[in-house]
């Protein structure tokens, strides 16, 4: 009887995920994403329209409990034009843009941060200049 429990456990957790093993969707939609993404960009889209239209397509098609993250994506797409070299040539020079310098986001993100804080900082001895009263009797 216990062995009967056992098996009515396993197999509807084996129907979820063996389907997902057989089948390779990922692979699939990550193959046709760079598709889109090298097309665009050779038909002469900037990054960011051809970016969000391969991304979408690939978080689309994926489907299933958990989404695809941008970074997911764009190593699906840069798998895939690794691997089928002589299909997507044209798209080398592309694949810079989708991992971009994180050196020089952090850097740009620090001086974005300072920036604000000047300004802070400026508006708030402005302020404080601004609630000054003059006393005429203070000697």
């Amino acid at each position: 009887m216990k062995g009967n429990r056992k098996i009515k456990f396993i197999i509807p957790i084996i129907a979820i995920f063996v389907p997902g093993l057989l089948f390779t969707p990922k692979t699939i939609a990550g193959s046709f994403g760079a598709e889109i993404f090298c097309t665009m960009r050779d038909g002469g889209n900037d990054h960011e329209s051809s970016w969000q239209a391969a991304y979408s397509y690939i978080k689309k098609q994926k489907g299933g409990f958990f989404k695809t993250s941008p970074k997911q994506a764009a190593g699906q797409i840069i798998e895939t034009v690794v691997r089928e070299r002589d299909e997507f040539s044209y798209c080398v020079e592309y694949l810079d843009q989708l991992h971009p310098d994180r050196k020089l986001q952090l850097e740009n993100n620090r001086k974005e941060k300072k920036r604000k804080q000047k300004e802070l900082l400026q508006e708030k001895e402005s302020k404080d200049d601004s609630e000054e009263t003059f006393d005429r009797y203070s000697y």
